[in-house]
């Protein structure tokens, strides 16, 4: 038994930052908790689905589940007494849409740089042109429309200044970049197969790629669209998760507690932040544990040591850091996520974030090459343990704390731009997705305030104490 693993735009277009880890992914979907039994009603536009799917599949699919509509759309409901433990759907591989349900006659159009995720938006252009000739018809006209839709690459240049303190803004200039690519790469092929996708639009494909990057699951089969599954909500705290049995050839549910006639039933899809939430799948949480900030950090032109600090970096920088962040240039980014704790070892700040600012604090060449030499004699990587002076070390997180502060206050400034949000004084569309900026910034700020507070206690803790390595803590093993 194997875990499907949901492949996000994020993994498939290889984007650098807030890299999804390799057996998780979440769906598109906003809700985090169990809807309270009676607050839902049958959906009478899928009241043919399953019934649908099952014939296709030649097999039973559910009899426990419903498709339902809750404050969240459409989703799958209980719809008899479930046990913890029982196996709530299965669904057959050979109802599954994959890149291989591409025509033969445009297969042989599409070279090897075509990804699988490009692959399987034309299959869904293609049955979406053939309209109720589609063998997948039920299905497909059920997925979202782009007017239904809020990942970040729907938004108006407008909207994304909301979130122009985030990293976000520029990956999704970066994805709409990368799906143009593609369009241009495919375009001609498909030319040559009028009658087929010889009208394509930029805009038809776009939305085709958003709706594979937010529902589609990646196996030992490859990219797949799993009918029915589609339906299910996220709850972070489930156990329940999507497998794929080789042998059995079904992707299949097995529900990790009980659930009563008329609740929603939830998987856990992954562990995401904010930031990925509304890029890949358009929507946010209040309140995400998982939230991360993005932030920058240089050596400044006017250090005379600019150049010996570079070198001096990307000469030990080692690939293998287990908190993912490297220094490569003069400019980098580093991902922090919340520390919980302001009396514990940083965790959440990166390792590699507090060498850099060890590095930056130095003044002379002596110490440069100080640091270099503790490397060279220990595990290579560069400035990972407390510097020797105790003035040096309160001097580096200080820079890094004045950085941070910086920061936060831009986030401050763009969150107070962001008035409550009245749906009688705007659409509904741009209201959500005010929301959904606010939760954004909200959260990184949140992560922002606690990197904060563990560097203030931390430079605090070495003023007012006897300085011992020792008794800050080998870093070298601190989570970071």
């Amino acid at each position: 038994m194997l875990r499907a693993t949901r492949t996000s735009n994020l993994r498939l277009y290889q984007r650098p930052i807030f890299a999804a880890p390799h057996n998780l992914r979440i769906k598109l979907k906003f809700s985090s908790l169990s809807e309270p039994q009676g607050s839902y009603s049958l959906d009478e536009y899928c009241d043919d689905f399953l019934p649908w799917l099952e014939q296709k599949a030649g097999a039973k699919i559910s009899s426990v589940l419903s498709i339902g509509k809750s404050a969240h759309g459409r989703s799958l409901f209980a719809s008899k007494t479930i046990q913890t433990g029982e196996n709530i759907l299965k669904v057959p591989y050979c109802v599954q849409i994959t890149p291989d349900n591409l025509l033969p006659e445009i297969k042989s159009l599409l070279g090897d740089e075509v990804l699988n995720i490009a692959k399987l938006a034309i299959v869904i252009l293609v049955e979406q042109k053939l309209g109720q000739k589609s063998e997948w018809a039920p299905y497909i006209s059920r997925l979202p429309q782009p007017g239904e839709m809020h990942n970040t690459i729907f938004w108006s240049e407008g909207e994304l200044e909301m979130i122009h303190q985030s990293s976000v803004y520029q990956e999704t200039i970066n994805q709409k970049s990368q799906i143009e690519k593609d369009f241009w790469v495919i375009k001609p092929a498909l030319q040559r197969v009028p009658k087929l996708l010889g009208d394509l639009t930029y805009e038809d494909f776009m939305h085709a790629c958003a709706l594979v990057g937010s529902r589609a699951w990646g196996s030992t089969k490859g990219l797949s669209l799993i009918p029915f599954a589609d339906f299910l909500n996220h709850d972070g705290a489930s156990e329940s998760i999507v497998l794929s049995d080789e042998d059995k050839q079904v992707s299949e549910v097995i529900a990790d507690r009980n659930y009563g006639p008329g609740e929603q039933v939830l998987i856990r899809y992954g562990k995401f932040p904010n930031a990925t939430l509304m890029l890949d799948f358009g929507f946010s949480l209040p309140y995400n544990i998982h939230d991360q900030v993005q932030i920058q950090f240089n050596i400044p032109h006017d250090d005379l040591l600019r150049e010996m600090k570079i070198e001096l970096l990307q000469r030990h920088r080692i690939p293998t850091i287990k908190d993912g962040n490297v220094f490569n240039s003069s400019v980098e980014y580093f991902t922090i996520k919340e520390v919980r704790s302001p009396k514990g070892k940083g965790k959440g700040l990166p390792q590699s974030l507090r060498a850099v600012a060890r590095v930056l604090s130095c003044t002379a060449p002596e110490e440069l090459s100080d640091l270099a030499l503790e490397a060279t004699q220990n595990d290579g990587r560069l400035a990972r343990r407390p510097l020797k002076s105790r003035s040096k070390e309160i001097q580096a997180h200080q820079i890094l704390s004045l950085r941070i502060t910086q920061i936060m206050e831009d986030y401050n400034a763009a969150i107070k731009s962001l008035t409550p949000v009245s749906s009688s004084s705007m659409c509904e569309k741009f209201a959500l997705r005010k929301q959904i900026a606010r939760d954004l910034l909200s959260g990184e700020l949140r992560v922002l305030k606690s990197a904060s507070a563990w560097l203030n206690n931390y430079c605090a803790t070495l003023s007012t104490s006897a300085y011992h390595r020792e008794d800050i803590g080998d870093y070298r093993t601190s989570p970071g």
